[in-house]
């Protein structure tokens, strides 16, 4: 065999890529099991909402104990507050929908992504739109109202308020993504770990209140479970935290559409994970139009690799100039 044959060793700007391409995939695995902690402890007494602003609180706990030699990189801008709020969003959305309904469901509505990041990609990286992007959009929501539609009802809108709340964490989880990859730009010297802490103190800030509208400020935990929990909460926090970590690496190197596609994987867990844990299956209109979603959000990142040569300067530049 001759040394032509032999594979070139991938160039540092591959490798990145590689290695955040992996970072958002596991984040995606945790999510799409990460339901499941929550309704056991939804099930010993602790209220969904109560779960995740306990675990949030314990995870911003954590991630400021073990990354606070890193936090002189923190900017007071405008950037991070947002992008703390739109977890919060994206977390008690996410948390309270799989929770309390159909998880399969809540998470195909959560995962409209091709629709909220073309709007907010545009709005705050200014990517524009193209013909192929739109289509994708009509395909997203093509899918959406296949899935939502029923004679009885008659509009394709989400059923229940878990199916609700899956929808406005998924608007959250667009834009966190979209202004992480913003933020990435306009202060390139920012440790991820930093980003991490913005997070969890987001969604602690979030979790907090929605817990008490939604679930009222009693929590009565089934007696003899009490350590279990505190024990599965620690736990969940401490993996969240690595997890979220380690997907902040990716969402600085990765354009915002690429995320949306690898963060898909997280169906992939979670049709996995409901029907083995919770026998939850979907109706063929159901699967139809979650199909429709996978393939828009799978597609919208193929369409922005196509396109992607030219843009990282021309959002250099932009971020340059701000």
């Amino acid at each position: 065999m001759s040394t032509n044959s032999v594979a070139a060793p991938l160039a540092p700007a591959d490798r990145h890529a590689v290695k955040a391409s992996l970072s958002i995939l596991i984040g995606a695995s945790v999510w799409g099991i990460a339901w499941f902690p929550y309704r056991v402890l939804a099930g010993w007494g602790l209220g969904g909402m109560h779960a995740a602003a306990l675990v949030s609180a314990v995870a911003a706990v954590l991630s400021l104990l073990a990354f606070r030699r890193h936090l002189g990189g923190l900017r007071p801008h405008w950037l991070f507050v947002a992008i703390g709020l739109a977890a919060g969003v994206t977390n008690a959305g996410f948390v309270w929908g799989s929770v309390n309904g159909h998880v399969m469901r809540v998470l195909l509505l959560f995962y409209l992504t091709p629709v909220w990041t073309a709007l907010f990609a545009r709005l705050f990286l200014g990517e524009r739109l193209s013909a192929a992007g739109l289509a994708l959009v009509g395909l997203a929501l093509f899918g959406a109202g296949l899935m939502l539609w029923t004679p009885a009802v008659g509009v394709p809108l989400p059923g229940s308020a878990a199916e609700w709340s899956g929808l406005i964490g998924g608007m959250g989880f667009a834009v966190n993504n979209v202004l992480s990859r913003r933020a990435g730009q306009r202060f390139p010297d920012t440790d991820a770990r930093v980003r991490t802490v913005v997070v969890y103190l987001g969604c602690t800030v979030v979790g907090v209140p929605a817990a008490l509208l939604l679930d009222g400020p009693a929590v009565a935990v089934v007696p003899g479970a009490q350590v279990s929990a505190a024990m599965l909460v620690l736990g969940l926090a401490a993996v969240l935290v690595v997890s979220n970590s380690v997907v902040q690496y990716g969402l600085q190197r990765l354009p915002a559409n690429r995320v949306s596609l690898l963060m898909l994987f997280e169906i992939v867990i979670a049709a996995l994970s409901s029907w083995w844990l919770a026998t939850e299956v979907l109706s063929w209109k159901e699967a139809a139009g979650g199909l429709c979603i996978i393939a828009a959000g799978a597609l919208s990142g193929l369409v922005h690799r196509s396109r992607a040569a030219p843009a990282p300067e021309a959002g250099a530049e932009a971020a340059a100039c701000h």
